[in-house]
């Protein structure tokens, strides 16, 4: 996963498949406003522990943790509160912070859960987007198309912002907030998969089609859609299992 300090970088336009257009990007990381020290914090530590770098099992201080971001304890501490309610860490009394386990059987549970998540989102987004976020639909689609295999971090790293900003047309608070910790536990697991099936542009595909059907506003081939990339994150899940990993 690149450093912080590469992540604030300008983004590469999306026909040179790095990434989001710059304008883009912009749009969708100006969700909900600027981020506190412990909404930096919170979004620093999922990126390490979505793409291994605080490793599952690993256990860590505040300190140590405060010292990597560069970010105070008190901060650290209330992101490490919202990670644990999205089951990425476990918080030990007098131990510390432990990185989750990686489970191919709690993942597959937490795939039904998310596959009628995500059927609701696309649905309700493609009946209450405004002509704008229709635009902005269209314009992530045809970046999530231009991926391919070597641009998986970029890939993660704009996933959380197009995940927020559908949930955010969608118009249900209580929705979003219920489907965040989902789509965080498979962030991670996709990262840990990924390099076995070399699939990032299948993947970023079916999440493209997601999003233009929810721009058409066609809410039948919204849930269609949605239940075909679920259809296809199920069976990728479920080979781990075939292979043993």
């Amino acid at each position: 996963m690149p450093s912080i300090r590469k992540a604030r970088r300008p983004a590469k336009p999306a026909n040179a498949g790095q990434g989001l257009p710059t304008e883009l990007h912009a749009a969708l990381t100006a969700i909900g406003g600027p981020l506190d020290l412990a909404g930096r914090a919170r979004v620093a530590l999922e990126q390490q522990i979505v793409t291994l770098e605080l490793a599952p099992g690993s256990v860590w201080t505040e300190a140590d943790l405060s010292r990597r971001l560069g970010i105070g304890r008190t901060p650290v501490r209330e992101a490490l509160q919202r990670l644990e309610g999205d089951y990425l860490v476990e918080i030990v009394p007098r131990l510390g912070v432990r990185i989750t386990a990686i489970d191919v059987q709690q993942q597959l549970l937490l795939l039904e859960l998310r596959r009628v998540l995500e059927r609701l989102i696309a649905v309700r987004a493609a009946r209450f987007c405004t002509d704008e976020e229709r635009a902005t639909c269209i314009a992530i689609a045809g970046a999530l198309e231009t991926l391919r295999d070597a641009d998986v971090l970029a890939f993660l790293r704009h996933h959380y912002n197009i995940k927020r900003y559908i949930a955010e047309c969608a118009r249900n608070p209580y929705v979003a907030k219920a489907i965040a910790p989902v789509h965080a536990m498979s962030r991670r697991f996709y990262y840990l998969h990924h390099r076995l099936v070399h699939d990032l542009s299948v993947a970023a595909n079916h999440h493209a089609r997601v999003v233009r059907a929810i721009a058409s506003g066609d809410e039948a081939r919204a849930a269609a859609e949605s239940d075909r990339l679920m259809d296809y994150v199920e069976e990728l899940t479920r080979a781990t299992v075939l292979k043993g990993l």
